[in-house]
C-alpha cells in the first residue's frame, strides 16, 4: 500500500571506470563509493552488484508453500505479463550510462540507495536465467480463466445476498485489488483479493498512532440510516471490529446457499482484515480475501501530503488525479493501540496502487502494441519469487516480511528510475539488481517509507535482526547467481 522511496545518496550505475585495462582490472568495471558492496554490510558478507547489460535498446505470509509446484510445470518461452518474448543479449553491445536519480528523490526515505557498480559485467548466462525464471512464472491462461470463473461466480452471489441482509452494506460494490488484479501474480492463480466498498458521509479521522497510517472514524452528524449505531463505541468510534463480525456472519451463513460450488469459511485470523474464502477447485483450492472497506470522497490527510513523488515518472498531472480520488480506509486493527479494542481503520491505496503499475510507463506508450516494451512487471515479479523462495527456506527468521514489502521498494525503485528507457526490457538483470540493491539499503537501514505516507515505516526497528538477516540472504543470492530461484526446477 503506500509512500516515498529512500532519502540520501544518489548512486552511480554502469559507469566505465577511469582505470587504464589490464593488471587484473576487467573491461567495463565500475567505480562506486562502495566499490561494489552493498552500504552497511562488512567483509564477510559483500554482495557484488553486477554491472548492467546495455543488450538492445533505449527504451499475504503463510501461503507460499502452495506455489511451488505450480510454477515447476509452466511452459518456458513466454514473457511475463504477456509481453513479447525477451531478445536474445548480445554480446559486444555498448555500455550506456544509466541517468542519476532526479532532484526529487531527495525527499525520498533515509539512506542512499545501495551501490548498483560491479566489479565485474554479468556472464550472458545470468540474463538469460532471469528470463528463463520470468518465462516460469507466468501464468497458464486456461488456470487464470478457470479460477476467474469461480471466483466470478461465487463473490458477486455473496455481494447480492449482503446487500439484502443489513441496510448499512445495501450500498457495497465488489472491486478487484492486489497482484492478480495488477498482473503481476506469481507461479499460480489461486490468491485474490476482492474489496467490497462501502461509500461513508461525513466523516471524521483521528489519527491513532504517529504513524499516519492508522485512524479512528466517527461521524461529524448523525447517520441518516440509523443502522449504523450499532457498530458505534460509546464514545462515538466506528469499531471496524463490529462491522468485520456483522459481515462474517452473513457470508458465514450465505455460502452454504452457493450451488455447484464448495466454499467454505476460513477461520479467522488474528489482527487480518480480511474474510478468507476457500474455494473447493481439486487438486488443490482457491483464496479469496474479502475485505471491508469505507470509501470517503474528502481531502487526504496530512499526513499523505509529502508522499507519491512520483512526478518525475508519472507527472504532475498524475499526481494530482490521484490526489482527488477517495480515500479508502480497511478494518484493520492497529496492534500499537494501548488497549486493543479493534476499532481502528487503516489507511488503503491499493485502487492507486493498481493503476500506477497497470499504466507505468513514463511516456504514454510504454509497453503498448506500438510502444517500447520495458522489464519494470517483470522486476517486480522477480522480487516477489525471491522473497517467496527465501520465506519457504526460512520461514520463521523471514515469517514478518510480506510481498509489500518488496511492492514498496518497487515503486520507490521506478521513482528513483523514472525514464522507460531505464527499464528497457533488454536490461532486465541490470534493472532487477537495481531494485534489490535499493531493497537491500532498506533492510541494512531498517528504514522503508511507506510509499503514500512518509512518516510511516514499513520496517519495525524492533527487527533489525530479521532485517539484516534477509539482507544477507539477498546478497548470497546475488553473488552466487541466485541458486534459490532453481532450486525446486
Amino acid at each position: 500500500m503506500d509512500t516515498a522511496g529512500g532519502r540520501g545518496a544518489r548512486s552511480r550505475r554502469g559507469t566505465r571506470s577511469g582505470a587504464p585495462r589490464g593488471r587484473g582490472k576487467q573491461k567495463g568495471a565500475a567505480r562506486s563509493p562502495s566499490r561494489g558492496r552493498i552500504a552497511g554490510e562488512g567483509s564477510s558478507a559483500v554482495a557484488t552488484l553486477r554491472a548492467p547489460r546495455t543488450d538492445g535498446a533505449p527504451a499475504r505470509g503463510g501461503r507460499s508453500a502452495r506455489r511451488a509446484h505450480a510454477a515447476r510445470e509452466l511452459p518456458a518461452g513466454t514473457a511475463a505479463g504477456g509481453a513479447e518474448a525477451l531478445p536474445a543479449p548480445r554480446s559486444k553491445a555498448p555500455a550506456t550510462r544509466a541517468p542519476e536519480a532526479p532532484r526529487s528523490v531527495a525527499a525520498v526515505p533515509d539512506g542512499a540507495v545501495a551501490a548498483a557498480a560491479a566489479r565485474r559485467p554479468p556472464p550472458a548466462s545470468d540474463a538469460l536465467r532471469l528470463r528463463e525464471v520470468l518465462s516460469r512464472l507466468s501464468l497458464p491462461r486456461e488456470d487464470v480463466s478457470e479460477a476467474s470463473k469461480l471466483v466470478n461466480k461465487v463473490v458477486p452471489h455473496l455481494v447480492q445476498a449482503i446487500r439484502g441482509k443489513d441496510s448499512c452494506f445495501s450500498s457495497i460494490e465488489q472491486q478487484s485489488a492486489g497482484s492478480y488484479y495488477e498482473r503481476v501474480k506469481i507461479s499460480e492463480p489461486n490468491e485474490f483479493d476482492i474489496m467490497l466498498v462501502m461509500p461513508v458521509t461525513r466523516i471524521q479521522l483521528d489519527e491513532s498512532d504517529d504513524t499516519g497510517a492508522y485512524y479512528y472514524v466517527s461521524f461529524k452528524r448523525s447517520p441518516k440510516e440509523k443502522g449504523w449505531l450499532k457498530f458505534l463505541e460509546e464514545d462515538g468510534k466506528l469499531s471496524a471490529f463490529k462491522m468485520l463480525q456483522a459481515l462474517r456472519d452473513i457470508i458465514k451463513q450465505e455460502v452454504k446457499n452457493i450451488k455447484g460450488v464448495e466454499v467454505t469459511v476460513a477461520r479467522k485470523k488474528a489482527g487480518s482484515p480480511a474474510i478468507t474464502l476457500q474455494i473447493k477447485n481439486p487438486p488443490s483450492e482457491i483464496s479469496v480475501d474479502i475485505i471491508l472497506t469505507l470509501e470517503a470522497q474528502q481531502s487526504w490527510p496530512p499526513s499523505t501530503r509529502a508522499g507519491l513523488k512520483i512526478e518525475q515518472w508519472l507527472g504532475t498531472k498524475k499526481r494530482r488525479d490521484f490526489r482527488f480520488r477517495s480515500i479508502y480506509l480497511v478494518a484493520k486493527q492497529n496492534k500499537r493501540e494501548k488497549v486493543l479494542r479493534g476499532n481502528t481503520w487503516r489507511l488503503s491505496f491499493s485502487h492507486i496502487e493498481k493503476d500506477m503499475i497497470k499504466y507505468h510507463g513514463n511516456s504514454r506508450t510504454c509497453c503498448e502494441s506500438d510502444g517500447l516494451k520495458c522489464c519494470r512487471k517483470g522486476c517486480l515479479k522477480l522480487l516477489k519469487f525471491l522473497l517467496e523462495q527465501l520465506k519457504m527456506k526460512h520461514p520463521k527468521e523471514l515469517e514478518k516480511f510480506c510481498s509489500y514489502h518488496v511492492k514498496t521498494a518497487f515503486l520507490h525503485s521506478c521513482v528513483m528510475w523514472p525514464n522507460d528507457t531505464d527499464w528497457h526490457s533488454g536490461n532486465l538483470d541490470h534493472s532487477f539488481q537495481q531494485c534489490l540493491g535499493f531493497f537491500v539499503d532498506c533492510l541494512q537501514k531498517s528504514q522503508l517509507t511507506h510509499f503514500f505516507i512518509p512518516q510511516y515505516n514499513l520496517l519495525s526497528l524492533e527487527d533489525k535482526a530479521r532485517h539484516h538477516f534477509l539482507s544477507r540472504k539477498i546478497s548470497q543470492e546475488l553473488n552466487n547467481g541466485f541458486p534459490v530461484f532453481h532450486e525446486n526446477y
